[in-house]
């Protein structure tokens, strides 16, 4: 027969073990988190690409002097101001030019004088050849001195139109039509050939030069329309008229260059941004479902049978309260939205409808 207190040990032990079994039948009744869900998918989303840069002219002229060694006369335009091709920009002092070409046309007038009266000698002499009234030797001599007259005459001429053609060019003019962007002359300063006085815009034309992420440079055409955002805040509408070809190994960004209609408040250099305005279609979740940390993004997968775990994944866009998925997650993959920050790796949760 057992002792009595050997009978309270056994029933103190059958009850803390059916404590225990009530505790751990109690833990496995406890309802799985609720939380709620979205599925990744694709999303036509407007304007959900951005890129900022200068703005700069499309295409930019120098105009220098063609001479060198002439005194700056007059500078007629400024900064900002649009001429018109040909237009006069500045003028040189023509002064020396002028001498030279007077005492160029005195030696051509006398040349000139000079030509027609050998010419008339020579003329006297046709058809006395074998005649016996001049020398054979005579005849020649008279010839000669003609055509060397024509040529002399021909030789200043030349040079005359040299001469004027300089003078013409002491005029500095607009090779095409634009506004003046940058002025580096001044009345009194000596020109030298291939040094710019004059900076131009040709034609007005002002574009941005938007800096494009690699990633994005398949998302975006030429042709697609774009809203340049200017500094001041005023929106202009523009579009992409040309792609570059160079990834800056620097930046990796590629330049897209957006056309833009003249407007005055357009300025070299300034900083504007571009909202390209085509619709995208991206892969993409809601912004509540991404989760950040100091390891990155990440969201939380809910597989077949209701669990759940945690997702690396890289992030892209964000509009319209979605954020894109670039990688790590599948197009149609259920997330967790709601009350995933409850859950655990491997957890079983229930889905709200």
């Amino acid at each position: 027969m057992p002792r009595p207190h050997s009978l309270l040990s056994m029933l103190a032990l059958a009850l803390l073990l059916a404590g225990c079994g009530k505790k751990t039948a109690g833990r496995e009744e406890m309802p799985p988190q609720t939380v709620t869900a979205a599925v990744a998918a694709r999303h036509d989303v407007a304007g959900a690409l951005t890129a900022s840069g200068r703005l700069l002219p499309r295409e930019e002229m120098a105009v220098a002097a063609d001479l060198s060694g002439f005194r700056v006369s007059r500078v007629l335009v400024e900064e900002g101001q649009r001429v018109r091709a040909g237009e006069v920009l500045a003028v040189l002092d023509d002064s020396l030019l002028r001498s030279q070409i007077d005492q160029v046309r005195a030696t051509l007038a006398q040349q000139q004088v000079a030509a027609e009266q050998a010419v008339a000698q020579a003329g006297r002499v046709e058809g006395l050849d074998n005649q016996g009234v001049l020398s054979k030797e005579a005849i020649e001599t008279r010839r000669f001195a003609a055509r060397t007259g024509r040529a002399a005459v021909a030789a200043s001429r030349a040079q005359l139109n040299d001469l004027l053609t300089r003078q013409a060019h002491l005029q500095i003019r607009a090779p095409a039509g634009g506004v003046i962007l940058e002025r580096t002359v001044r009345p009194g300063d000596t020109s030298a050939a291939g040094t710019a006085m004059f900076r131009m815009a040709r034609d007005s034309e002002i574009e941005l030069y938007a800096e494009l992420p690699e990633s994005d440079i398949g998302t975006v055409a030429i042709g697609d329309p774009a809203e340049v955002v200017l500094a001041s805040g005023r929106k202009l509408a523009g579009h992409v008229r040309l792609i570059g070809m160079r990834v800056d190994p620097q930046t990796g960004a590629t330049i897209a260059r957006i056309a833009l209609p003249n407007d005055p408040e357009l300025r070299q250099g300034g900083f504007a941004e571009a909202r390209f305005t085509r619709n995208f279609s991206l892969l993409a979740v809601p912004e509540a479902a991404v989760h950040f940390d100091a390891d990155g993004a990440s969201v939380t997968l809910i597989d077949g049978n209701d669990r759940v775990r945690n997702v690396k994944v890289r992030t892209g866009r964000r509009a319209q309260g979605l954020v894109e998925i670039v990688s790590g997650l599948a197009e149609g993959s259920r997330v967790a939205v709601k009350g995933s920050a409850f859950v655990l790796n491997g957890d079983k949760v229930k889905v709200a409808k």
